[in-house]
């Protein structure tokens, strides 16, 4: 088994198992990732033509709803649970943008990730990384770190951002974020997008693949995917694929009598916002 040794904080990556983060990374088309993550990333390049459109289409999601949310409100902490390897747009770097007092607390247990949030930490004091599962959140909720920056009496963000689906059924993904629900304070925010089952057959061989890789990968209906906010009120426009969520471009749905036509893949992730009441 090789092992990579980073920093002098005693944490190490094996570079021979892959990593849902570093894959995405790769589909994105970052650099922290190795051989054993592009070899399933390219899975999805060579065997899935167009695949890569979900983790575009996700990414952009989720820096729109950053901008929504801190933009329209006066949210300004947030909790990325499943928060993977830093790209361009992090959470913190979009709130931040627009409201300078924004604190981000990034969740993952990827070692790859707490490497890059230690650097996160050198440079930025509104922002701290918790090595926790997001499948434990009082563990989360508890942590040190999250108690020093987030206060539950003011109104959170919650970001789940293409985690739910890697909690498998058995896991209770809803159960995540009942807990969550039950913790932050009326006037709250979850941002939630999650792969859509098309009931075809790119949804089966992506399930696959993801399955018979990490052991998870959930492609979830519609319902499901609104049931996991149960208790929340979903903001206008509903649960839709992430390529229509909020968009500005043109031609998209958002300023257009005429959406354009979306690629299959498109409509394989879904994204959505709910506020607590």
């Amino acid at each position: 088994m090789k092992m990579v040794a980073m920093r002098d904080e005693g944490i190490s990556i094996d570079s021979t198992k892959p990593s849902i983060a570093r894959v995405y990374d790769y589909l994105l088309g970052g650099k922290d990732n190795y051989a054993v993550d592009r070899a399933i990333g390219d899975v999805f390049i060579r065997d899935l033509p167009g695949s890569v459109a979900i983790a575009f289409a996700n990414r952009a999601a989720l820096t729109r709803a950053v901008t929504e949310i801190v933009t329209t409100t006066g949210v300004r902490q947030f909790i990325d649970l499943g928060s993977g390897l830093p790209t361009a747009d992090n959470v913190h770097q979009v709130a931040q943008r627009h409201a300078p007092e924004s604190r981000v607390v990034y969740v993952d247990t990827d070692p790859q990730v707490l490497v890059h949030g230690r650097a996160l930490l050198e440079e930025n004091d509104r922002t701290r990384v918790v090595a926790a599962d997001v499948r434990e959140p009082e563990a989360v909720h508890h942590h040190p770190e999250t108690r020093e920056l987030i206060d539950f009496e003011r109104p959170v963000a919650v970001m789940l951002s293409a985690i739910l689906h890697h909690v498998n059924d058995e896991e209770d993904p809803a159960r995540i974020v009942r807990y969550w629900r039950d913790q932050v304070p009326s006037g709250s925010h979850f941002f939630v997008s999650h792969f859509r089952s098309g009931d075809n057959d790119q949804t089966r061989e992506a399930e696959k693949v993801l399955q018979q890789t990490f052991g998870r990968g959930r492609w979830r209906t519609d319902e499901e995917i609104e049931g996991l906010l149960d208790g929340l009120e979903i903001l206008e426009p509903g649960i839709v694929p992430a390529s229509l969520w909020r968009a500005e471009a043109p031609g998209n749905h958002w300023n257009s009598g005429s959406p354009r036509e979306l690629t299959v893949w498109e409509h394989l992730i879904t994204a959505g916002l709910a506020r607590k009441p």
